[in-house]
């Protein structure tokens, strides 16, 4: 079983003797993604560490995009729920990287590539995303990959 399940395990036992409601309610979503994740194709398997982050990264993603909907239907109560359970969430996922960080990353892909022009934006991303690896969401690498090759 990888590190990360592992610690996921424990802590959800530890929120259930110290009844942390929030903590609870999250690592079991969680949990159960993961095992969603781990049944789904054609034959069970056990995920990795990086394949437990991809799936607790779309999780958070899931809370601040219900966050941002139930702001924006002014249910705040609800949206601050959401967001609790994306931060309970990040605590499992690697640090982000800062705007100066991933714009180094994407000068070196553009670098390496040789690329210039929105018309190769494929071609820098494809050399970006691994060494970003979840530490940026997606979203965020395009923008500064488009805002990189049209300047």
């Amino acid at each position: 079983m990888s590190a990360l399940k592992d610690k996921l395990k424990a802590d959800l036992t530890a929120s259930l003797k110290s009844r942390d409601e929030l903590r609870l309610r999250t690592i079991r979503m969680a949990l159960a993604a993961v095992n969603v994740e781990e049944v789904a194709g054609k034959e069970a398997r056990e995920l990795s560490d990086d394949e437990i982050v991809k799936v607790l990264t779309k999780e958070a993603k899931k809370r601040r995009e219900a966050a941002e909907a139930f702001r924006g239907a002014g249910r705040t109560e609800q949206a601050e729920a959401e967001l609790a359970e994306q931060a309970v969430l990040e605590e499992y996922l690697p640090a982000q990287l800062s705007d100066e960080e991933l714009g180094r990353l994407v000068d070196e892909a553009v670098a390496e590539t040789g690329a210039s022009g929105p018309q190769a934006m494929g071609q820098v991303m494809k050399a970006v995303n691994p060494k970003v690896a979840g530490r940026a969401e997606g979203g965020r690498v395009a923008a500064a990959v488009r805002a990189r090759l049209s300047g």
